[in-house]
Protein backbone atom coordinates (compact mmCIF):
# COMPACT_ATOMS: atom_id res chain seq x y z
CA UNK A 1 0.00 0.00 0.00
CA UNK A 2 2.90 2.45 0.81
CA UNK A 3 4.63 1.78 -2.62
CA UNK A 4 1.09 2.67 -4.22
CA UNK A 5 1.13 5.86 -2.37
CA UNK A 6 4.71 6.56 -3.09
CA UNK A 7 3.79 5.99 -7.04
CA UNK A 8 0.82 8.25 -6.52
CA UNK A 9 3.15 11.22 -5.49
CA UNK A 10 4.79 10.61 -8.08
CA UNK A 11 2.00 12.46 -10.13
CA UNK A 12 3.42 15.85 -9.14
CA UNK A 13 6.98 15.47 -10.81
CA UNK A 14 6.06 13.37 -14.16
CA UNK A 15 3.58 16.25 -14.52
CA UNK A 16 6.36 18.96 -13.87
CA UNK A 17 8.38 16.84 -16.56
CA UNK A 18 5.53 16.90 -18.75
CA UNK A 19 4.88 20.81 -18.19
CA UNK A 20 8.39 21.60 -18.68
CA UNK A 21 8.52 19.60 -21.50
CA UNK A 22 5.59 21.52 -23.76
CA UNK A 23 6.87 25.36 -22.21
CA UNK A 24 10.57 24.42 -23.08
CA UNK A 25 10.51 22.74 -26.34
CA UNK A 26 7.20 22.79 -28.14
CA UNK A 27 6.18 26.10 -27.23
CA UNK A 28 9.24 28.00 -27.56
CA UNK A 29 9.74 25.80 -31.22
CA UNK A 30 6.17 27.21 -32.44
CA UNK A 31 7.03 30.49 -31.16
CA UNK A 32 10.10 30.98 -33.15
CA UNK A 33 9.53 28.92 -36.17
CA UNK A 34 5.56 28.49 -37.32
CA UNK A 35 4.52 31.61 -35.80
CA UNK A 36 8.03 33.49 -36.65
CA UNK A 37 7.88 35.48 -33.49
CA UNK A 38 11.58 37.39 -32.36
CA UNK A 39 13.78 35.16 -30.92
CA UNK A 40 14.64 37.62 -28.62
CA UNK A 41 11.29 37.94 -27.52
CA UNK A 42 10.85 34.43 -27.05
CA UNK A 43 13.94 34.42 -24.72
CA UNK A 44 12.70 37.10 -22.69
CA UNK A 45 8.96 35.73 -22.10
CA UNK A 46 10.83 32.23 -21.22
CA UNK A 47 13.68 34.44 -18.71
CA UNK A 48 10.53 35.54 -16.58
CA UNK A 49 10.17 32.41 -14.75
CA UNK A 50 13.60 32.56 -13.60
CA UNK A 51 13.58 36.25 -12.98
CA UNK A 52 10.30 35.36 -10.41
CA UNK A 53 12.50 32.71 -8.85
CA UNK A 54 13.17 34.94 -5.59
CA UNK A 55 9.89 34.93 -4.79
CA UNK A 56 10.23 31.27 -3.64
CA UNK A 57 11.64 32.61 -0.44
CA UNK A 58 8.54 33.95 0.41
CA UNK A 59 6.35 31.79 -0.66
CA UNK A 60 8.24 29.13 1.41
CA UNK A 61 7.72 31.01 4.40
CA UNK A 62 4.34 31.57 3.97
CA UNK A 63 3.63 27.67 3.64
CA UNK A 64 5.46 26.92 6.42
CA UNK A 65 3.69 29.80 8.51
CA UNK A 66 0.16 30.10 7.03
CA UNK A 67 -1.80 26.47 6.77
CA UNK A 68 -4.90 26.58 4.44
CA UNK A 69 -7.41 24.36 6.50
CA UNK A 70 -4.65 23.11 8.76
CA UNK A 71 -2.64 21.87 6.28
CA UNK A 72 0.59 23.50 4.94
CA UNK A 73 1.64 21.60 2.05
CA UNK A 74 -1.16 20.12 -0.25
CA UNK A 75 -3.05 22.98 -0.63
CA UNK A 76 -0.28 25.40 -1.78
CA UNK A 77 0.35 22.52 -4.38
CA UNK A 78 -2.53 21.86 -6.24
CA UNK A 79 -3.30 26.20 -6.17
CA UNK A 80 0.25 26.33 -7.95
CA UNK A 81 -0.21 23.82 -10.37
CA UNK A 82 -3.69 25.08 -11.03
CA UNK A 83 -2.09 28.41 -11.43
CA UNK A 84 0.60 27.33 -14.26
CA UNK A 85 -1.75 24.93 -15.68
CA UNK A 86 -3.78 28.18 -16.40
CA UNK A 87 -0.86 30.25 -17.73
CA UNK A 88 0.24 28.06 -19.90
CA UNK A 89 -3.29 27.57 -21.51
CA UNK A 90 -3.45 31.01 -22.11
CA UNK A 91 -0.10 31.55 -23.06
CA UNK A 92 -0.65 29.46 -26.12
CA UNK A 93 -3.65 30.42 -27.11
CA UNK A 94 -2.68 34.10 -27.07
CA UNK A 95 0.52 33.26 -28.81
CA UNK A 96 -1.58 31.36 -31.42
CA UNK A 97 -2.84 34.70 -32.38
CA UNK A 98 -0.06 35.62 -34.72
CA UNK A 99 -1.86 38.33 -36.09
CA UNK A 100 -2.43 40.33 -33.10
CA UNK A 101 1.14 39.98 -32.21
CA UNK A 102 1.60 44.09 -30.89
CA UNK A 103 1.85 45.74 -27.83
CA UNK A 104 -2.05 44.56 -27.22
CA UNK A 105 -1.24 41.21 -27.33
CA UNK A 106 2.61 41.18 -25.91
CA UNK A 107 1.56 42.65 -22.21
CA UNK A 108 -0.93 39.58 -21.93
CA UNK A 109 1.85 37.01 -22.86
CA UNK A 110 4.13 38.70 -20.02
CA UNK A 111 1.59 38.63 -17.25
CA UNK A 112 0.65 34.62 -18.01
CA UNK A 113 4.58 34.15 -18.07
CA UNK A 114 4.77 35.42 -15.60
CA UNK A 115 2.05 33.80 -13.25
CA UNK A 116 3.10 30.33 -14.97
CA UNK A 117 6.78 31.27 -12.87
CA UNK A 118 5.19 31.92 -9.77
CA UNK A 119 2.71 29.00 -10.07
CA UNK A 120 5.36 26.51 -11.12
CA UNK A 121 7.56 27.97 -8.08
CA UNK A 122 4.74 27.58 -5.76
CA UNK A 123 3.95 23.96 -6.40
CA UNK A 124 7.51 22.63 -7.10
CA UNK A 125 8.90 24.30 -3.86
CA UNK A 126 6.24 23.71 -1.26
CA UNK A 127 6.47 20.18 -2.71
CA UNK A 128 9.95 20.04 -1.71
CA UNK A 129 8.96 20.94 1.70
CA UNK A 130 6.65 17.77 1.23
CA UNK A 131 9.21 15.62 1.15
CA UNK A 132 11.58 17.36 3.68
CA UNK A 133 8.07 16.75 5.97
CA UNK A 134 6.95 13.56 4.79
CA UNK A 135 10.77 11.24 4.60
CA UNK A 136 12.90 10.73 7.72
CA UNK A 137 16.35 8.77 7.66
CA UNK A 138 17.25 6.82 4.62
CA UNK A 139 14.44 7.35 2.88
CA UNK A 140 15.01 11.11 1.89
CA UNK A 141 17.74 10.53 -0.58
CA UNK A 142 16.00 7.96 -2.10
CA UNK A 143 12.55 9.85 -1.89
CA UNK A 144 13.83 12.63 -3.45
CA UNK A 145 16.39 11.36 -6.01
CA UNK A 146 13.42 9.06 -7.37
CA UNK A 147 10.65 11.90 -7.31
CA UNK A 148 13.76 13.56 -9.76
CA UNK A 149 14.08 10.76 -11.74
CA UNK A 150 10.27 10.90 -12.19
CA UNK A 151 10.14 14.35 -13.44
CA UNK A 152 12.81 13.39 -15.84
CA UNK A 153 10.84 10.61 -17.33
CA UNK A 154 8.70 12.92 -17.58
CA UNK A 155 10.37 15.55 -19.86
CA UNK A 156 11.77 12.95 -21.81
CA UNK A 157 7.99 10.57 -21.90
CA UNK A 158 6.59 14.49 -22.62
CA UNK A 159 9.17 15.23 -25.51
CA UNK A 160 8.69 11.51 -27.28
CA UNK A 161 4.83 12.18 -27.41
CA UNK A 162 4.26 15.88 -27.80
CA UNK A 163 6.98 15.05 -31.38
CA UNK A 164 4.60 12.39 -32.31
CA UNK A 165 1.21 14.13 -31.46
CA UNK A 166 2.13 17.21 -33.12
CA UNK A 167 2.92 15.97 -37.14
CA UNK A 168 2.12 17.71 -38.80
CA UNK A 169 1.55 20.62 -37.24
CA UNK A 170 -1.55 22.66 -36.94
CA UNK A 171 -2.89 25.40 -34.66
CA UNK A 172 -6.30 23.62 -34.29
CA UNK A 173 -3.80 20.54 -33.02
CA UNK A 174 -2.05 22.10 -30.61
CA UNK A 175 -4.49 23.83 -28.76
CA UNK A 176 -6.19 20.66 -28.81
CA UNK A 177 -3.04 18.70 -27.30
CA UNK A 178 -2.23 21.34 -24.75
CA UNK A 179 -5.99 20.94 -23.28
CA UNK A 180 -5.52 17.22 -22.91
CA UNK A 181 -2.54 17.51 -22.02
CA UNK A 182 -2.52 20.51 -19.08
CA UNK A 183 -6.00 19.21 -17.71
CA UNK A 184 -3.94 15.75 -17.20
CA UNK A 185 -1.08 17.04 -15.79
CA UNK A 186 -3.42 18.70 -13.13
CA UNK A 187 -5.64 15.50 -12.76
CA UNK A 188 -2.47 13.36 -11.84
CA UNK A 189 -1.19 16.49 -9.70
CA UNK A 190 -4.42 16.64 -7.45
CA UNK A 191 -4.59 12.59 -7.29
CA UNK A 192 -0.74 12.56 -6.12
CA UNK A 193 -0.75 15.07 -3.70
CA UNK A 194 -4.20 14.63 -1.55
CA UNK A 195 -3.79 12.70 2.03
CA UNK A 196 -0.05 12.75 1.33
CA UNK A 197 1.09 15.59 3.96
CA UNK A 198 1.79 14.31 7.70
CA UNK A 199 -0.91 15.29 10.43
CA UNK A 200 1.18 15.71 13.66
CA UNK A 201 0.98 18.21 16.52
CA UNK A 202 4.67 18.83 15.87
CA UNK A 203 3.78 19.97 12.24
CA UNK A 204 1.39 22.57 13.82
CA UNK A 205 3.58 23.66 16.49
CA UNK A 206 6.33 24.03 13.49
CA UNK A 207 3.88 26.36 11.69
CA UNK A 208 3.23 28.23 14.64
CA UNK A 209 6.97 28.81 15.41
CA UNK A 210 7.27 30.18 11.91
CA UNK A 211 4.98 32.11 12.12
CA UNK A 212 5.48 33.99 15.86
CA UNK A 213 8.68 35.65 13.48
CA UNK A 214 7.70 38.23 10.65
CA UNK A 215 9.33 36.67 7.28
CA UNK A 216 11.77 40.00 7.08
CA UNK A 217 12.91 39.70 10.55
CA UNK A 218 12.96 35.46 9.68
CA UNK A 219 15.62 36.77 7.06
CA UNK A 220 17.63 39.07 9.11
CA UNK A 221 18.11 37.38 12.20
CA UNK A 222 17.88 33.62 11.36
CA UNK A 223 19.20 33.26 7.63
CA UNK A 224 21.64 36.08 6.77
CA UNK A 225 23.69 35.80 9.90
CA UNK A 226 24.13 31.79 9.48
CA UNK A 227 27.71 31.17 8.07
CA UNK A 228 26.62 27.39 6.85
CA UNK A 229 23.76 29.32 5.41
CA UNK A 230 25.23 31.42 2.91
CA UNK A 231 28.48 28.81 2.01
CA UNK A 232 25.49 26.45 1.11
CA UNK A 233 24.09 28.91 -0.97
CA UNK A 234 27.33 29.73 -2.81
CA UNK A 235 27.81 25.78 -3.24
CA UNK A 236 24.46 25.39 -4.89
CA UNK A 237 24.95 28.25 -7.31
CA UNK A 238 28.57 27.00 -8.00
CA UNK A 239 27.75 23.44 -8.70
CA UNK A 240 24.61 24.22 -10.72
CA UNK A 241 26.34 26.78 -12.96
CA UNK A 242 29.55 25.00 -13.56
CA UNK A 243 27.60 21.65 -14.51
CA UNK A 244 24.69 23.59 -16.74
CA UNK A 245 26.66 26.32 -18.53
CA UNK A 246 27.52 23.65 -21.38
CA UNK A 247 23.75 22.93 -21.74
CA UNK A 248 23.72 24.41 -24.76
CA UNK A 249 26.90 24.31 -25.91
CA UNK A 250 27.86 20.40 -26.63
CA UNK A 251 26.28 19.77 -29.91
CA UNK A 252 27.56 23.04 -31.45
CA UNK A 253 30.99 22.01 -29.95
CA UNK A 254 30.49 18.39 -31.36
CA UNK A 255 30.14 19.61 -34.72
CA UNK A 256 32.69 22.39 -35.14
CA UNK A 257 35.58 20.94 -33.51
CA UNK A 258 35.14 17.39 -34.28
CA UNK A 259 33.25 17.41 -37.45
CA UNK A 260 30.67 15.58 -36.26
CA UNK A 261 27.27 14.89 -38.13
CA UNK A 262 24.09 16.13 -37.38
CA UNK A 263 23.01 12.59 -36.41
CA UNK A 264 25.90 11.89 -33.96
CA UNK A 265 25.21 15.43 -32.24
CA UNK A 266 21.32 14.75 -32.05
CA UNK A 267 22.87 11.54 -29.54
CA UNK A 268 24.40 13.57 -26.96
CA UNK A 269 21.47 14.96 -25.07
CA UNK A 270 20.40 10.93 -24.75
CA UNK A 271 24.06 10.34 -23.98
CA UNK A 272 23.90 12.67 -21.31
CA UNK A 273 20.68 12.56 -19.84
CA UNK A 274 20.95 8.10 -19.92
CA UNK A 275 24.77 9.18 -17.51
CA UNK A 276 22.14 11.32 -15.22
CA UNK A 277 19.64 9.66 -14.41
CA UNK A 278 22.11 6.36 -14.38
CA UNK A 279 24.12 8.24 -11.84
CA UNK A 280 20.93 9.67 -9.95
CA UNK A 281 19.22 6.19 -9.36
CA UNK A 282 22.39 4.76 -7.88
CA UNK A 283 23.16 7.35 -5.61
CA UNK A 284 19.65 7.65 -3.97
CA UNK A 285 19.27 3.97 -3.71
CA UNK A 286 23.02 3.04 -2.36
CA UNK A 287 25.29 5.34 -2.82
CA UNK A 288 24.16 7.94 -0.10
CA UNK A 289 23.24 5.80 2.37
CA UNK A 290 26.55 3.91 1.87
CA UNK A 291 29.24 6.70 2.02
CA UNK A 292 27.38 10.12 2.82
CA UNK A 293 26.44 12.68 0.46
CA UNK A 294 29.19 15.02 1.21
CA UNK A 295 31.21 11.67 -0.60
CA UNK A 296 28.92 11.52 -3.41
CA UNK A 297 28.91 15.28 -3.99
CA UNK A 298 33.17 15.04 -3.62
CA UNK A 299 33.42 12.38 -6.69
CA UNK A 300 30.47 14.34 -8.42
CA UNK A 301 32.40 17.24 -8.79
CA UNK A 302 35.70 15.53 -9.15
CA UNK A 303 34.59 13.57 -12.16
CA UNK A 304 33.15 16.97 -13.41
CA UNK A 305 36.84 18.79 -13.49
CA UNK A 306 38.18 15.87 -15.08
CA UNK A 307 35.54 15.06 -17.69
CA UNK A 308 35.85 19.06 -18.97
CA UNK A 309 39.59 19.16 -19.15
CA UNK A 310 38.91 15.76 -21.22
CA UNK A 311 35.92 17.40 -23.36
CA UNK A 312 39.45 20.16 -24.50
CA UNK A 313 41.65 16.88 -25.28
CA UNK A 314 39.17 15.38 -27.18
CA UNK A 315 38.20 18.21 -29.40
CA UNK A 316 42.43 18.33 -29.72
CA UNK A 317 42.64 15.11 -30.90
CA UNK A 318 39.01 15.53 -32.90
CA UNK A 319 38.03 12.05 -31.62
CA UNK A 320 34.41 11.29 -31.57
CA UNK A 321 34.10 8.06 -29.81
CA UNK A 322 36.17 9.94 -26.74
CA UNK A 323 33.62 13.05 -26.63
CA UNK A 324 31.13 10.98 -26.79
CA UNK A 325 31.99 8.82 -24.32
CA UNK A 326 33.47 11.59 -21.74
CA UNK A 327 29.47 13.18 -22.38
CA UNK A 328 28.33 9.80 -20.38
CA UNK A 329 30.82 10.54 -17.99
CA UNK A 330 29.84 13.85 -17.52
CA UNK A 331 26.07 12.74 -17.40
CA UNK A 332 27.34 10.22 -14.33
CA UNK A 333 29.28 13.57 -12.76
CA UNK A 334 26.07 15.39 -13.01
CA UNK A 335 23.73 12.43 -11.23
CA UNK A 336 26.15 11.98 -8.68
CA UNK A 337 26.45 16.08 -8.02
CA UNK A 338 23.15 16.62 -8.29
CA UNK A 339 22.13 13.28 -6.28
CA UNK A 340 24.00 14.57 -3.84
CA UNK A 341 23.18 18.25 -3.78
CA UNK A 342 19.80 17.02 -3.69
CA UNK A 343 19.81 15.26 -0.65
CA UNK A 344 22.28 17.76 1.24
CA UNK A 345 19.05 19.87 -0.01
CA UNK A 346 16.73 17.90 2.05
CA UNK A 347 18.77 17.59 4.64
CA UNK A 348 19.41 21.11 5.85
CA UNK A 349 15.65 21.71 6.79
CA UNK A 350 13.75 21.47 9.95
CA UNK A 351 10.20 21.65 10.03
CA UNK A 352 9.21 24.98 10.84
CA UNK A 353 12.00 26.35 8.02
CA UNK A 354 11.76 23.27 5.45
CA UNK A 355 9.18 25.77 3.01
CA UNK A 356 11.78 28.78 3.43
CA UNK A 357 15.54 26.92 3.37
CA UNK A 358 13.95 24.77 0.60
CA UNK A 359 13.12 28.59 -1.59
CA UNK A 360 16.24 29.72 -0.48
CA UNK A 361 18.15 26.50 -2.19
CA UNK A 362 16.03 27.05 -5.09
CA UNK A 363 16.40 30.34 -5.64
CA UNK A 364 20.24 29.59 -5.89
CA UNK A 365 19.51 26.96 -8.28
CA UNK A 366 17.52 29.08 -10.47
CA UNK A 367 19.73 31.64 -10.17
CA UNK A 368 23.09 28.99 -11.22
CA UNK A 369 20.83 28.29 -14.23
CA UNK A 370 20.18 31.32 -15.40
CA UNK A 371 24.02 32.79 -15.27
CA UNK A 372 24.40 29.22 -16.90
CA UNK A 373 22.22 29.84 -19.73
CA UNK A 374 23.65 33.15 -19.85
CA UNK A 375 27.27 32.71 -19.62
CA UNK A 376 27.88 29.51 -21.62
CA UNK A 377 27.08 31.29 -25.08
CA UNK A 378 27.97 34.82 -24.10
CA UNK A 379 31.90 33.85 -23.58
CA UNK A 380 31.68 31.58 -26.59
CA UNK A 381 31.09 34.33 -28.93
CA UNK A 382 33.01 36.65 -27.27
CA UNK A 383 36.47 34.10 -27.25
CA UNK A 384 35.51 33.63 -30.77
CA UNK A 385 35.80 37.50 -31.90
CA UNK A 386 38.78 37.90 -29.90
CA UNK A 387 40.40 34.50 -31.52
CA UNK A 388 39.69 34.84 -34.83
CA UNK A 389 36.75 32.52 -34.42
CA UNK A 390 38.86 29.24 -33.27
CA UNK A 391 36.57 26.98 -31.93
CA UNK A 392 38.34 24.88 -30.01
CA UNK A 393 40.06 27.80 -27.90
CA UNK A 394 36.54 29.84 -27.42
CA UNK A 395 34.30 26.39 -26.60
CA UNK A 396 37.27 25.37 -24.03
CA UNK A 397 37.57 27.97 -21.85
CA UNK A 398 33.96 27.92 -21.29
CA UNK A 399 34.62 24.26 -20.20
CA UNK A 400 37.87 25.31 -18.21
CA UNK A 401 35.17 27.87 -16.84
CA UNK A 402 32.97 25.26 -15.75
CA UNK A 403 36.12 23.43 -14.19
CA UNK A 404 37.46 25.91 -11.99
CA UNK A 405 33.45 26.10 -10.55
CA UNK A 406 33.43 22.78 -9.70
CA UNK A 407 36.96 23.06 -8.18
CA UNK A 408 35.37 25.88 -5.90
CA UNK A 409 32.69 24.25 -4.84
CA UNK A 410 34.93 21.08 -4.02
CA UNK A 411 37.02 23.69 -1.96
CA UNK A 412 33.72 24.77 -0.21
CA UNK A 413 32.40 21.67 0.88
CA UNK A 414 35.56 21.00 3.30
CA UNK A 415 33.79 24.45 5.34
CA UNK A 416 30.53 22.94 4.81
CA UNK A 417 29.14 21.93 8.89
CA UNK A 418 25.20 21.51 8.99
CA UNK A 419 25.71 21.07 12.30
CA UNK A 420 26.83 25.01 13.06
CA UNK A 421 23.95 26.18 11.12
CA UNK A 422 21.33 27.58 13.90
CA UNK A 423 18.68 27.41 11.31
CA UNK A 424 18.46 24.05 11.41
CA UNK A 425 19.40 23.25 14.43
CA UNK A 426 16.71 25.71 16.66
CA UNK A 427 19.16 27.55 17.90
CA UNK A 428 18.04 30.77 16.73
CA UNK A 429 15.26 30.41 18.89
CA UNK A 430 17.36 30.74 21.74
CA UNK A 431 19.29 33.84 20.01
CA UNK A 432 16.09 35.55 19.60
CA UNK A 433 14.26 35.26 22.97
CA UNK A 434 11.20 33.76 20.88
CA UNK A 435 10.30 31.08 22.27
CA UNK A 436 12.40 30.10 25.19
CA UNK A 437 13.03 26.93 25.60
CA UNK A 438 11.67 25.25 22.28
CA UNK A 439 13.77 23.52 19.72
CA UNK A 440 12.97 21.97 16.36
CA UNK A 441 15.16 19.79 14.82
CA UNK A 442 15.03 16.93 11.89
Amino acid sequence: MRILNYIRLAGFPVGLGLTSAFVGGTLNRVMIVELGLPASLVGFLFALPLLVSPLRVWLGYHSDSHPLWDLRREPYIISGAFLAVLAVLAATLLTLNSQLIGLQIILPVVLVFILYGIGKNLASNTFEALLADKFQGDQRPRAVTLFKVAMFAGIIGGAVALGRLLDPFSPARLTAIVIGLMVTVLVITVLGSLRQEPRSQLLKAASEHSRAVPFLKTIQTVILPDRQVRIFFVIVMLTVLGTLTQDVLLEPYGALALGMSVGQTARLTAIWGSGTVLGMVVTGVWLVKRFGYGAVMRVGLLIGVLVFIGLILAGVLRNPAVFMALVFGLGISTGLSSAGLLTAVIEFTTPARAGLLMGIWGLAHELGQAAGSLMGGAVVDIMRVFTNNNVLVSYGTVFMFEATLLSFALLLLKKMDLSQSAAITGNELRNAALIPGAVFDN
